[in-house]
Parts: C-alpha cells; structure tokens; sequence
C-alpha cells in the first residue's frame, strides 16, 4: 500500500492511499480517516460508498465527517466507484463504465475483466485494512452511502448481514431493476438475464429473504432524480412486507448534492456509532 498524502484534521488523520488491485487489475485509491487512540486501542469502521461520477475525494473533501468520527472513534473508509485507467473500458455516458461501477462483478465482455467492485468492497479492500490499519477493529463494521452508493451499502449489507452490524443510505438507488440507471448498468454488466440482477437491487433481496436489523434512509424531497430513478417508496414497501424497521426520513426542501449528504452525516455516523458500541 502506498501512501499519498496524510493531514492531521479534528484531533485525526485524514489519508489518502493507493494499491494494486488483484480484483481490478488496477490501481485503486481510497481515503481513510483516523482519529487519535491510544496505544492497542481498537476503533470501529464506517465505510462509505460514493455515487455516479464521483472518487473518494468527494466525500473526503466535502462530506464534513471527520469531527464527528472523531468525537465517536469511528474510522471512515471511502473507497473509489470503479476501476480506472487508460486500458479500463469506459463509456460516454456518466452513468455506465469509468466512475459508475455500481458495486458488482460485471459478467459480460469486455466489462468483466476490470469491473469488480462487488469483490474489491466486499473482499479485497477489507482484507487489506485490517493488517495495514491495525486499530481497526474489523469485527464492529457499519456502511453507508449516497445515490448509487446508498444502492452499494444496502445491496452489500444485505448479502453480509453477518459482517455489518449497521447500515444507512443517503438518496439511495433502492430498485435497479426498476429504474433507468439500474437498467442501463445491469444490463450491460450482466446481461440481459435480470434474474443474476437480484443479487445487486436491495428491494429483490428482501423479498428472497435477506435481513438487516433494521435500516435508515435520509432522502430529499426536492432531489431532481427522486421519482425517476430513487423511488424509496420501494424500499418503504419492501421492509414493510419483511417487518424490517425502516427510518425513511424525507427532508424538505433538499436536493441530491453534498450539501444534502453534508447536513446529515453526523446524524448517520451517531446512529452508526450507538450500533458499534
């Protein structure tokens, strides 16, 4: 792991950090943010996946977390939203190929062989994390995220009940297979057979039986892609037909930008950290 820039920040480290990936078959970059411990100290991790376009700069440099991580001794990890590189096939549209991995293990040519962002969240980058951080206590993680990056928290959450003891969502993607970005991408990740999507749409798992305690979604009620692409009364249904507590709470007025993420951040990371303890 190589590191590329460290800040001291609220009493922490703000880092960002690159490797080799073997999922990938790239260079991959992620932020990871550090409070101070002491000595021998274990601290639990929130993740964060990012949405459509982004890095993990977006959120380092905009989300406003690191006081609040600090306060609670959360470790914050954000990862990249895909594989990268002049060899990595891409695509003209913002939302498919470079920046819009959409968190699972593509299938069809010629995305197969770099887009594995299923595998490099859910098994590669932790397996990293634990010996390169070794204040991180690995058994009390929690994930979150924003827009496509909410739809990766709660897909991944869901398939690992067993390893995230919490999860939320900021304007999530909660139905692909009901929505035009989680048709375009699926289906040309996956193929045509939507049954293999399932895996990747937090509604269909549910309803084939995955669990989570229980969930919370911020949502606002002025994002542009609200109707046409989020749809949470999906996931409303969904938890409700499971008997899954769901927290939906749609807040007046805000959009699907980082000052949306911003205002509510600390009140997902002291939900996480009450969870954690």
């Amino acid at each position: 792991m190589e590191i590329l820039s460290t800040n001291r920040a609220y009493g922490g480290t703000q880092g960002f950090y690159a490797h080799r990936s073997v999922e990938t078959g790239t260079n991959m970059r992620f932020s990871a943010y550090i409070p101070d411990h002491e000595a021998g100290q274990k601290l639990p991790v929130v993740w964060y996946l990012s949405g459509l376009t982004c890095t993990a700069d977006n959120v380092t440099e905009k989300g406003e977390f690191r006081r609040a991580c600090s306060e609670l001794g959360l470790i914050f990890i954000a990862p990249d939203t895909s594989p990268r590189g002049d060899d990595v096939p891409d695509d003209d549209g913002y939302d498919f190929g470079q920046g819009a991995g959409f968190y699972v293990d593509a299938s069809e040519a010629p995305w197969s062989e770099n887009f594995r962002m299923r595998s490099y969240v859910e098994s590669e980058l932790p397996a990293l994390i634990g010996p390169e951080f070794p204040m991180a206590d690995m058994r009390r993680q929690a994930i979150t995220g924003h827009s496509m990056g909410g739809h990766g928290a709660l897909t991944i959450a869901l398939r690992n009940p067993e390893r995230f003891r919490s999860v939320s969502a900021f304007a999530p993607i909660v139905s692909p297979l009901h929505c035009p970005w989680g048709e375009k991408a699926l289906g040309g990740y996956l193929g045509p057979d939507r049954a293999s999507w399932r895996a990747y749409d937090a509604c269909a798992l549910i309803e084939d039986g995955a669990r989570m305690p229980e969930i919370l979604v911020d949502q606002g009620s002025a994002d542009q892609f609200l109707d046409e692409q989020l749809k949470p009364h999906l996931l409303e249904q969904a938890c409700q037909a499971a008997d899954i507590p769901l927290t939906l709470s749609m807040r007046d007025g805000h959009d699907h930008s980082y000052y949306f993420i911003s205002t509510f951040m600390e009140d997902h990371l002291r939900w996480h950290a009450e969870r954690l303890a």
